[in-house]
């Protein structure tokens, strides 16, 4: 079955889907690459480099579409730039605003070869489009090495394809409509042959994943506005420090491009740390509603947002995390999914047993898949700048992800417990034994 159907020409013989697809997502990187050197060339010309060369400012664009993308930098500094010896180490600090550029584009590039293909035939133009993206990938990370900088060949091939790929799946997704137009595989048809039980039981645990995410998300957009309401209550500090930096107009705009595209970045920073895990700006640091230690850092203007001095409401910030489970155990709760609640009730006649421990294990479950997400964007947001103390920075995965599970958990059994009063009606019960018995 064609996904949609393509207008032909009498006579005009259409592109190959693999063509096509090389053709897409070879503009995608031209885009991209566009992106990154209109900046450094508007500061290339205002003499913002000490090297005026094409071919360097040809090969810090290759750098820094490479970084977007997340692949890492290996840089070395020689004797006397950091230290009286030479000294090395990775760039690995993913700007998450700016790698949306390259996922969007593929994101368009994969809802036009949908439209393009056929149900069985959409895996040659994902592979032209895929290939080309990989071969571009290599051959920047080829050419933009140099002694100072040098870029794994491997790494610079395959992990643009990560957003990349990301972007043309869901774009391919989105244009189709289901996965069933778009792979051919109706997984609604193998669920309708599996058992009644089995039915209940996968039903149950993806409208707790659902919910999990639906507590991330939330977790994600309220750390959002403690962010932004950190930078309106300290932006006459920002203002201040680009005034010291008079790095001029053209020096303003990327620096401030610079920082839009950590955004995303500093909302999984805010994220651990309303969280209480914290997170770091170096080593040795840590900035968190319990402790704050820094040391020296960068003129960067948006760090004056950074929480400091007398903090006697900081711990109100836990409460965040606990907030958006309440959303999602409420949403769960609308869902009307709990078939383990159900199950419980048949097997065990204590309604006074059953109903904590099917919200407590519901609590558990929305926490991990919480958790699991927390983790993933603490792992994404963090890095390293490669140099000196500042190869620490950001959230740790491992406990953000414990600390965010812990407090959706909470928030989610509060959150489902407490939903029939938030709606002034009764909890529903379970259905009666005989009544679900009889549905089997």
């Amino acid at each position: 079955m064609k996904l949609f159907k393509r207008p032909k020409k009498p006579g005009v013989v259409p592109m190959p889907l693999w063509l096509q697809g090389m053709f897409e997502l070879g503009q995608a990187a031209v885009l991209s690459t566009l992106v990154v050197i209109l900046p450094l060339t508007g500061v290339w010309a205002a003499n913002g480099f000490s090297d005026r060369d094409y071919a360097s400012l040809a090969r810090l664009s290759g750098q820094a579409w490479l970084l977007l993308h997340g692949v890492p930098l290996s840089l070395t500094f020689p004797a006397g730039t950091v230290g009286p010896e030479e000294t090395g180490g990775l760039l690995s600090l993913i700007p998450l605003g700016l790698t949306l550029i390259p996922f969007f584009l593929a994101w368009r590039a994969g809802r036009r070869l949908a439209r393009a293909s056929y149900t069985d035939q959409l895996w040659q133009a994902l592979l032209g489009a895929l290939g080309t993206y990989a071969l571009v990938g290599t051959a920047a990370a080829y050419f933009s090495g140099n002694e100072d900088v040098s870029i794994s060949l491997v790494a610079g091939g395959l992990v643009p394809l990560i957003p990349a790929g990301l972007g043309l799946i869901i774009g391919a997704r989105r244009e189709a409509g289901s996965w069933v137009r778009l792979i051919g595989v109706d997984l609604t048809d193998w669920i309708a042959r599996t058992s009644q039980h089995s039915r209940w039981a996968g039903s149950y645990l993806w409208a707790a994943v659902r919910a999990g995410v639906v507590g991330i998300s939330a977790a994600l957009g309220l750390s959002a506005l403690l962010l932004v309401a950190a930078v309106v209550l300290n932006w006459a500090q920002m203002v201040a420090i680009y005034e010291r930096l008079d790095a001029g107009i053209i020096g303003g705009v990327v620096l401030t491009v610079a920082q839009l595209g950590l955004i995303p970045n500093f909302v999984g920073w805010t994220l651990s740390w309303a969280s209480g895990a914290g997170f770091v700006l170096g080593t040795g640091s840590t900035i968190s509603p319990l402790e704050t230690t820094v040391g020296p850092l960068p003129a960067l203007p948006v760090l004056a947002a950074l929480p400091g001095g007398q903090m006697e409401f900081a711990y109100a910030a836990l409460l965040i995390p606990v907030a958006a489970g309440v959303l999602a155990g409420w949403w769960f709760l609308r869902e009307g999914e709990n078939h383990f609640d159900e199950w419980l009730a048949i097997k065990i006649h204590a309604r006074w047993f059953t109903a904590p421990v099917s919200t407590i294990a519901l609590g558990g479950i929305i926490g991990i898949v919480a958790g699991l997400f927390a983790m993933a964007a603490a792992w994404i947001s963090s890095g390293s700048l490669g140099i000196g103390r500042f190869t620490e920075i950001g959230p740790e995965p491992l406990w953000t992800g414990i600390w965010v599970a812990a407090e959706v958990a909470v928030g989610a059994v509060i959150g489902y417990a407490a939903g029939p009063w938030l709606e002034h009606e009764k909890r529903p019960r379970p259905a009666a034994s005989d009544d679900i018995l009889d549905r089997v």
